[in-house]
């Protein structure tokens, strides 16, 4: 499934599903096992914002929006990244309160994502109360194929950009889904997020 990007295109599209630099609307499930599940829907609202390295100079383009496929709803980001003028990215972040999802005696051990694309490799950005500046931050790298899959993602395979230290599960501060780091065509999906601590 390659995506050509098409701003017409996918304005046409998003009559009802567009919620670019807006609120993201999503669900947020708590399991038995303590498990905690975000997904997203159309009935209740969470705070997921576009950014891209336009903040910055750079000129990647892009949009974030939710879309459906059947009676799936699934977050969707699109657009070109660049690397010219210093940039490359564009995001869909999350700005939830996550100190609020965290259970007491429960550390999460890792996110599991379930995803689709367009066979690129995309990004994970975690920053922490210990991240003292937008560029610092853990990151993991996942690859987002045609079809729908499940994508799991210790939290010991993310790497901190400026050290060695180790992620804290239970020390969150914003999460979000990244096209970065060169010249291509953004298309990757996302329906459920669950972070998992077993």
């Amino acid at each position: 499934m390659r995506f050509s990007y098409n701003k017409l295109h996918y304005i046409s599209v998003m009559k009802y599903f567009f919620f670019s630099i807006l609120l993201f609307i999503t669900n947020i499930l708590f399991a038995e096992e303590g498990e905690v599940n975000i997904l997203f829907s159309l009935e209740s609202s969470e705070d997921w914002q576009f950014i891209s390295d336009r903040t910055m100079g750079g000129v990647s383009d892009g949009q974030a929006f939710v879309d459906k496929d059947g009676d799936l709803f699934f977050a969707r980001l699109i657009g070109n990244v660049s690397t010219d003028n210093n940039g490359g990215f564009i995001q869909l972040r999350s700005i939830l309160l996550f100190e609020k999802l965290y259970k007491e005696n429960k550390t999460f051990l890792g996110v599991r994502l379930n995803v689709r694309g367009n066979g690129e490799i995309y990004h994970i950005f975690i920053r922490t109360n210990e991240n003292r500046t937008y560029r610092d931050f853990f990151s993991a790298t996942f690859v987002a194929d045609d079809d729908w899959q499940t994508v799991d993602l210790p939290f010991s395979q993310f790497k901190q950009r400026y050290s060695n230290n180790s992620l804290d599960g239970n020390d969150i501060k914003t999460f979000a889904i990244v096209a970065y780091g060169r010249d291509f065509i953004s298309d990757v999906s996302i329906s459920k997020i669950t972070f998992y601590n077993e």
